[in-house]
């Protein structure tokens, strides 16, 4: 099969397109013949310094496709079935090696370039504002790095559930584009003072919920802009600056500090977090919730991708098309 490969880590430059050995169906998993993939900011992370299994190494987390064959132990799927999956590496190629109770069936009529970018995206932003803080329709939430993936999720769904959503993005063109999926004030987190902002808007309260996917020096901001007794769901270094942020002012605040990793929760709770993607996954179908494709690149273009979300341009995801 052809895939975007790398023989060790850093920048965009090192993603190769080549021919690699198909990957092997294991029992109690599903080989799916990619369609669509969803590049994820831990993509971006993982290629830049992260483990490597195997040299040549594929990164991915996530890919909407079609089921080629089922491994042993394996019921409710089968060849044929348009699917949506999460796995720990390997979605930058053209034929997947999944764990079944990682992958969802599709409904009729969701592409797979949307359906791509759902379970990582949605999830995350779901369990950082319910699972964990049982987001109240009285909040006020403020999301940072809301053009991407898990922000511009988190803003839909905290609207959906009846907060108020102060909405942060990195220009004016991406802020402007907020307001239609919910949020009901945006900040350009480059030349505004986010904090400054948020009293502002809060006459000085602050707000009850962050969700940050950025961390570093921005999370610093996000206990500076906590009302008294508010917590934050960091869920993210998308920020990469190396940074130990400061936290010592949650103590002053009594605020809470919670980290969110999906893939945890889907290791240690398949149920409920398969539960909770599927519904996702209707949500979307339904209409009520959107999944933005700012751009498709094909998989020979990997590293054009990567490069591209790395310069900060997209609103929603980058899919890349086998």
């Amino acid at each position: 099969m052809k895939a975007a490969t790398y023989h060790r880590t850093g920048g965009p430059e090192v993603l190769r397109y080549e021919e690699v050995p198909d990957p092997p169906l294991r029992r109690g998993g599903v080989l799916i013949e990619v369609k669509a993939i969803g590049i994820q900011g831990g993509d971006l992370l993982n290629r830049q310094s992260g483990r490597m299994p195997a040299t040549p190494h594929v990164v991915g987390y996530q890919a909407a496709g079609v089921v080629r064959e089922v491994g042993e132990g394996v019921d409710g799927l089968q060849p044929g079935q348009r699917v949506v999956a999460f796995m720990d590496h390997g979605s930058h190629a053209e034929l997947a090696s999944v764990r079944a109770r990682s992958v969802w069936p599709l409904p009729d009529g969701l592409s797979f370039e949307v359906a791509a970018g759902i379970p990582v995206e949605f999830g995350t932003a779901h369990d950082c504002l319910f699972e964990f803080w049982q987001l109240q329709p009285d909040d006020v939430v403020l999301v940072h790095a809301a053009a991407g993936g898990v922000g511009l999720a988190a803003v839909q769904l905290a609207a959906r559930a009846g907060a108020t959503v102060l909405a942060a993005a990195s220009s004016d063109a991406r802020v402007a584009r907020l307001a239609p999926f919910g949020a009901h004030h945006g900040i350009n987190s480059s030349t505004a003072d986010v904090v400054a902002e948020v009293q502002r808007l809060t006459e000085g309260r602050g707000v009850d919920l962050v969700v940050d996917p950025v961390g570093g020096t921005t999370l610093e901001r996000s206990v500076a802009a906590l009302a008294y007794r508010g917590r934050i769901s960091w869920v993210g270094s998308a920020g990469r600056e190396g940074v130990v942020p400061d936290v010592r002012g949650l103590m002053l605040k009594s605020a809470r500090l919670q980290g969110v990793f999906l893939g945890g929760e889907m290791a240690h709770d398949p149920e409920r977090t398969g539960r909770m993607i599927a519904d996702l996954i209707a949500r979307v179908a339904a209409g009520e919730l959107q999944v933005v494709v700012d751009r498709t690149f094909p998989l020979s273009e990997a590293a054009e991708a990567h490069r591209y979300i790395e310069s900060r341009q997209a609103f929603g995801r980058v899919v890349l098309v086998p």
